[in-house]
């Protein structure tokens, strides 16, 4: 089926007629976007806790406990993010301590 055009116009000038390679290219390219989002949102998250891995006499982690801190520490931004309510509002208080001590159990 071919598109017809109006007269003096473009079949372009109907919003509502799509070429078959629109409609899937605005699909790949909302897709590559949020993968970049995404990202940029983890190698933040991963810079943050490579800041925060030190011991107590501010000398930086190393070897298993390094490990075991940034294992830590990516697992409580990806539940902070997760931390919302049905209506997509952030949780707060009591509320937000037992959300994030559950999902960094696992459970």
């Amino acid at each position: 089926m071919r598109e017809v055009s109006p007269p003096g116009g473009t079949a372009r000038s109907n919003p509502q007629s799509l070429s078959l390679l629109e409609f899937p290219m605005k699909k790949l390219m909302t897709a590559v976007a949020l993968a970049l989002f995404g990202l940029a949102t983890a190698h933040a998250a991963d810079a943050t806790c490579e800041a925060k891995a030190v011991d107590k006499n501010g000398k930086a982690l190393a070897g298993a406990a390094k490990a075991s801190f940034m294992k830590k520490c990516e697992g409580a931004a990806s539940c902070e993010s997760k931390a919302v309510d049905k209506n997509g509002k952030a949780l707060a208080g009591a509320a937000k301590t037992s959300f994030i001590k559950k999902c960094e159990s696992g459970n």
